[in-house]
């Protein structure tokens, strides 16, 4: 019986990593799974070194590496050294905002993202019946309230209640994405401050339309508040993308 020929290896199709991309792994997963915080300073050169089994510009690459991601900082000096940062919604922003630059995505493409996510999390938060999720939803209101006179705060406050949707939905993938999404929205809220402050009467209508979305969701109607949310979505894009819906993404992180 014939049997089934199978593809040979050839040379260079399997790439071996480097030993600084090993090093890098390691401690990239340390950070990841939280072993080591945020300001932690990493040991000194000389126990990785002997910890690792690796020269010192082996370790410097890897440093180098972590470094581009903005997982750590590396200072010079007695005091200095390498120290650990978080993975934050800004640092993932600024890397999805070069995705989305390279594919040459426009604010108005990330606010239909956001149409597509935001009504949905609206229904899963309210279905979920969580009490939890109420009280931080009604201190973004406040925040909002507070905001009101303040032309460069209030969209700021405004993106903070949209985070929170996607945040206190229940599902991680959504609260990662909603933090991106703010990050960079935040810098398209500026861009269109700098044209001029919200009206008052928008500036109120959002606000209400905030604290309709709430009770919605405190009454457990996932229905209403998903299909609420999509049209006050679809109504504020209308306001806020006009002029700058064709704006190219990475133009606002740059």
């Amino acid at each position: 019986m014939a049997t089934a020929s199978r593809p040979t290896a050839t040379a260079g199709a399997f790439r071996v990593p480097k030993t600084a991309e090993l090093v890098a792994t390691f401690l990239r997963n340390q950070i990841v799974r939280g072993e080591l915080a945020e300001g932690d300073l990493l040991p000194p050169e000389a126990e990785l070194i002997a910890e690792f089994g690796v020269s010192r510009p082996t370790l410097r690459e890897a440093f180098r590496v972590l470094e581009s991601e903005s997982l750590i900082t590396i200072r010079k000096g007695s005091l200095g050294g390498a120290r650990v940062h978080g993975i934050s919604p800004t640092t993932v922003a600024r890397h999805a905002g070069l995705l989305l630059q390279a594919r040459g995505t426009t604010i108005g493409d990330l606010y239909q993202c956001r149409m597509v996510l935001e009504p949905v999390a609206a229904r899963m938060m309210a279905e979920r019946g969580s009490k939890e999720a109420i009280a931080p939803l009604r201190r973004a209101l406040d925040d909002q309230a507070e905001a009101m006179a303040e032309a460069p705060a209030y969209p700021l406050a405004v993106g903070r209640f949209h985070q929170q949707v996607l945040a206190l939905c229940g599902n991680n993938t959504l609260a990662a994405l909603g933090g991106m999404l703010t990050e960079i929205m935040d810098l398209h809220h500026a861009a269109a401050v700098e044209r001029g402050p919200m009206p008052a009467q928008a500036a109120r209508g959002s606000l209400n339309d905030h604290a309709r979305l709430v009770a919605l969701i405190e009454a457990g109607d996932g229905n209403k508040a998903e299909t609420f949310w999509r049209r006050h979505l679809q109504a504020a894009a209308q306001s806020m993308l006009q002029g700058l819906g064709g704006k190219r993404v990475l133009d606002l992180l740059t």
